[in-house]
């Protein structure tokens, strides 16, 4: 049985997503954020750096979303959602599963530079926001020729990269005004039965079962 630490609001809840595809049984250990919006101390006794999220396996504690979605995938799944080398798409698949830790890097330079009081944050604050711009029109421009990120089929890939157009702008008000492949590629995501039973559990508004 595995069992997935769940930090509030956080990028934990795509593994919940992750295992209602596999349709794989799980246990979530809910954790609360502090006053000060941090991970409590039984969450650092879990990762050092409170990363979430982060899985039990036996013995086996594993942080870090893209390792831990291709190690249920391949160890539990059968390599479901996942692309083979040796297919078309597997550049692609590659890239894409990479894709959310890239747009988290700029949230997190901006989400700083506001705390700090900056305006616009300088030099530093422009190229967080040109970098973030430039990867959803990427991301734009590939859907428009694409039906998922990595080919015919939803993917892993889409599955890392959901995170930034679901329970992101959910939390950081990210538009994605004048983006009409991703406003279509959102509402493909959004309508899959697992999204919505996921982020009933664990989704940005979910609160901790009684």
């Amino acid at each position: 049985m595995i069992t997935i630490h769940h930090l509030g609001v956080s990028q934990s809840d795509r593994i919940v997503w992750l295992m209602e595809e596999l349709g794989l049984p799980y246990t979530l250990e809910w954790h609360d954020r502090g006053p000060d919006r941090l991970a409590p101390p039984e969450y650092l006794a879990l990762h050092p750096a409170a990363m979430a999220p982060v899985i039990q396996d036996g013995d086996v504690v594993l942080a870090e979303s893209t390792a831990i979605v291709q190690y249920l995938a391949h160890k539990y799944g059968g390599g479901r959602l996942t692309v083979a080398p040796n297919t078309p798409h597997y550049a692609d698949y590659l890239y894409w599963l990479q894709f959310n830790n890239n747009i988290m890097s700029g949230f997190f330079v901006k989400s700083a530079l506001k705390a700090a009081g900056g305006h616009d944050g300088g030099i530093i604050g422009k190229m967080a926001q040109r970098r973030s711009d430039g990867l959803f029109r990427q991301m734009d421009q590939h859907l428009a020729s694409h039906a998922w990120l990595a080919g015919d089929e939803f993917s892993l890939a889409d599955l890392m990269s959901g995170f930034a157009l679901t329970t992101l702008p959910a939390v950081s008000g990210q538009k994605l005004d004048g983006l009409p492949n991703l406003q279509r590629y959102v509402q493909q995501l959004t309508a899959r039965p697992a999204w919505q039973k996921a982020m009933s559990i664990a989704g940005p508004q979910a609160r901790r079962p009684a």
